[in-house]
């Protein structure tokens, strides 16, 4: 094997290592993330009275300084990876949050042009790069398409899990049941009846986000409202709480497998 051929595998393998594996803990780390947005988009808006334009802008420069670090990085971090996840949750919802409180856009209509757009950012990705697995992901091309993706999953699981607890009249409670339920119809065609990974992957992807909005409403929202009213200063401390744990533990597994790969080299 060549030099030359050597330099560009090892390359490829350094921009695989930035998305983490899809384990159990990325599925529990992504609902967490998801919980958060809901709730830390209220926290900022509403408990702290920043305002919907003071606290989007304030996100929104957040989210670019961390993808601009998730971008200069050449392999997964945990830390920085699911800082930006946590943040363009929270931007997400306050994507939905301006178009719906600030413009008046209802519900179903933003929950349809959320769905086109991310249709649209799917079939783009896949026309340039053949493939929409997350395990492919090792140019700068294809991490932007990733984080597109991602952004608009979130956006449009606000949209659709608002309009699902809210404009339908569900309730928060039905309203994760509904989720969760359609959560376990993924896993089991996925796992029973072996649809397409890659397909299953992002279909679960999209349905966690409302899923964990209606978690993180049904925590935080005043009993009068139908949530158990712990607040969203309580509920977000606790989410983030679980969050960094879990993301430490990442974090030392991951560099103790570093320093275990440089050993051996």
């Amino acid at each position: 094997m060549n030099s030359a051929h050597s330099s560009t595998l090892s390359s490829t393998r350094h921009m695989l290592n930035k998305v983490p594996e899809v384990t159990l803990v990325f599925w529990i780390i992504k609902v967490l993330a998801t919980t958060v947005g809901e709730t830390a988009a209220d926290f900022l808006n509403v408990d702290l009275g920043l305002g919907l334009t003071v606290t989007s802008i304030i996100m929104a420069l957040l989210l670019v300084a961390a993808l601009v670090a998730q971008f200069k990085l050449r392999r997964y971090i945990p830390a920085v990876y699911w800082l930006a996840v946590v943040l363009i949750s929270v931007v997400g919802t306050l994507i939905t949050d301006n178009l719906t409180d600030s413009l008046g856009v209802p519900l179903w209509l933003t929950t349809a042009v959320f769905a086109v757009v991310l249709a649209v950012t799917f079939t783009a990705w896949f026309l340039s790069e053949k493939t929409l697995s997350i395990h492919s992901i090792f140019t700068t091309r294809r991490e932007t398409f990733y984080w597109l993706a991602v952004l608009f999953t979130f956006a449009l699981g606000t949209a659709a899990g608002d309009l699902v607890a809210e404009s339908l009249n569900l309730g928060f409670f039905v309203a994760l049941l509904v989720f969760a339920g359609a959560i376990a119809l993924v896993t089991v065609a996925y796992f029973v009846f072996r649809i397409n990974a890659v397909l299953a992957f992002w279909v679960a992807y999209i349905l966690t986000r409302p899923l964990g909005a209606s978690t993180g409403d049904l925590l935080s929202q005043p009993t009068a409202d139908g949530g158990l009213g712990l607040g969203t200063t309580g509920t977000s401390a606790l989410f983030l709480a679980v969050i960094l744990i879990l993301v430490t533990a990442l974090s030392v597994r991951s560099r103790r497998a570093n320093a275990e790969l440089t050993a051996t080299v």
